[in-house]
């Protein structure tokens, strides 16, 4: 039964006949109220999605092939060894579209009216590649290093492993050439590395 208040409908339990000597009490009426903490309070039960009785594909169990497998690859000598070879490629990439369109290309400091020939270009154009695949290959393999020792030893994985790593390598880069040099190359990597973490999340 339900009862109008002032505020709207309660439920309101009904008299019970009184249970004859000797037996117990019969359960009490099940209420509104109770039936609403089982379906969406906090005696709800989760559910077991299992794909199989919905017509799913089910995931059979990882091999241990799999697991060491996933293991090398979350690694941090596989994630330098990667980031190395994607920095040489972008690096040598990059140092040929930026010979291409240098003007000063195979020229001769000696005989600056003297035309290069085609070899001399492509000569420079290779060496101006491999000198820049060089150095994105170090700073990938360093930055990709660095970020996964930070990410294991913090055990978390957001926007500040990547600005600690980004300082670390550039501070490291830039140490070569005076404390100072380290400090602005410190604080010039970890803003572009935070800048493209925003931008990538």
């Amino acid at each position: 039964r339900a009862a109008w208040t002032r505020w709207g409908c309660r439920p309101v339990m009904a008299a019970q006949p009184p249970s004859p000597p000797g037996q117990p009490p019969p359960p009490p009426p099940l209420q509104y109220s109770v039936l609403l903490e089982h379906l969406v309070g906090d005696k709800r039960q989760p559910r077991v999605w299992d794909p199989a009785t919905f017509g799913g594909i089910p995931c059979p169990p990882k091999s241990e092939e799999q697991k060491m497998v996933e293991r090398v690859m979350e690694s941090c000598p596989f994630k330098a060894a990667l980031a190395c070879v994607g920095g040489f490629v972008l690096g040598g990439a990059f140092g040929v579209f930026t010979a291409g369109i240098d003007t000063n290309v195979g020229f001769d400091p000696k005989d600056p009216y003297r035309t290069p020939t085609a070899k001399e270009v492509l000569k420079d154009m290779g060496q101006r590649g491999i000198s820049y695949a060089k150095n994105f290959a170090i700073v990938g393999a360093m930055f990709s290093c660095t970020e996964c020792m930070v990410e294991s030893y913090r055990g978390k994985s957001d926007w500040k492993n990547s600005v600690i790593s980004g300082c670390i390598t550039g501070g490291a880069i830039g140490f070569r050439a005076g404390l100072k040099a380290g400090l602005i190359g410190c604080g010039g990597f970890a803003a572009f590395s935070a800048a493209v973490d925003y931008y990538l999340r």
